[in-house]
């Protein structure tokens, strides 16, 4: 049993760290970690005890883990192909497609290793391997947590809905992404007044080179055109990225009441980043987030992730500067 303390520290860990802050990467490497060192000495422990069992069962998991990536490369390629095909070449909107064709090229870099068994090669492959694996785990930990902080129930008062902007259709007009984030708002601030509360809305987003309106304000007729009273929206317009959003929403909110919640509304891939960023800003709130399109959904999570990757970028670079190292050691002591 001695072999699942790991799993067990780190799921302690973990389970203080929700309770302290919920708006913390490091959740959601702990909760990965217990998974890892869990699954393991499960491994460890079926090798001991049986071990042709555990042989057999180490090769099975392996060659599941090649048929996922095989088959993960597949849908990333499909999927990217139906976001240039609907949403166009933009670079944010080739992340899912040149992810998929990282995987093609690794799975080749492995299969030329096999067969040419060239020492600079295997260093080059063990490098992007171990590369390739810190980034996908560090990619798992952030899908699993930021399903399950999806999930976690909001704070029941709430004396502001914050509804975060994303950028206005033909300059003026609140497109269908925009659209699910007020309606989501609407639902909020509707089971807030069930409770006996009258929170304001506060509509967060300032005006692009290309809009003919700031985008709280094209918001906020969305709000009234659909019942919501005038007297309950207010507006945010300077900001132009997220972390303008809740600066200048925190300045608006605490100025009003000091001692102020709120809920933060924005779409459901982007609700994870946008708490931890909301963290960071000082905003004393909760994230929830509204429904997506599925074929938009990969691409936005991984250019989430690359987001909340580069925000680690020292922690992250040295890890990959590690690997690198190692890679280089290969290759000497080959």
């Amino acid at each position: 049993m001695l072999a699942y303390a790991p799993a067990l520290l780190c799921l302690l860990m973990f389970c203080a760290g929700v309770v302290h802050e919920r708006r913390r990467f490091s959740n959601a490497v702990l909760l990965g970690l217990t998974f890892l060192f869990a699954g393991s000495a499960w491994l460890f422990e079926l090798h001991r005890t049986h071990p042709v069992l555990g042989r057999n069962l180490a090769i099975a998991l392996l060659l599941v883990v090649a048929l996922g990536i095989v088959t993960l490369a597949w849908f990333l390629i499909s999927n990217g192909t139906v976001m240039v095909r609907k949403e166009g070449t933009r670079p944010a909107n080739l992340l899912s497609l040149l992810a998929g064709v990282a995987l093609v090229a690794l799975l080749v870099l492995l299969v030329a290793t096999l067969i040419l068994r060239n020492r600079t090669l295997a260093a080059v492959t063990g490098t992007a391997v171990a590369l390739t694996g810190y980034v996908a785990f560090l990619f798992l930990c952030f899908v699993v947590y930021a399903f399950l902080y999806g999930r976690l129930n909001p704070p029941r008062r709430a004396d502001y809905v914050v509804v975060l902007g994303s950028g206005l259709a033909g300059g003026a007009t609140v497109p269908p992404l925009l659209a699910s984030r007020l309606e989501r708002a609407r639902a909020v601030h509707a089971r807030q007044s069930r409770r006996g509360r009258q929170p304001v809305l506060l509509t967060s987003g300032g005006q692009g080179p290309d809009e003919k309106v700031p985008e709280s304000h094209a918001m906020a007729d969305y709000l009234v055109e659909r019942g919501v009273p005038a007297e309950l929206i207010e507006r945010e317009d300077r900001s132009t990225t997220t972390e303008e959003n809740l600066r200048f929403s925190r300045r608006i909110m605490e100025s009003a009441n000091p001692d102020y919640r709120c809920v933060i509304v924005t779409n459901n891939y982007h609700a994870f980043r946008a708490a931890l960023a909301a963290r960071r800003a000082g905003v004393r709130g909760y994230v929830v987030g509204s429904p997506t399109a599925a074929y938009f959904w990969p691409s936005a999570m991984i250019r989430e992730f690359a987001a909340i990757f580069l925000t680690y970028r020292r922690t992250n670079l040295a890890f990959c500067l590690l690997f690198f190292l190692g890679g280089g050691a290969i290759w000497w002591l080959g």
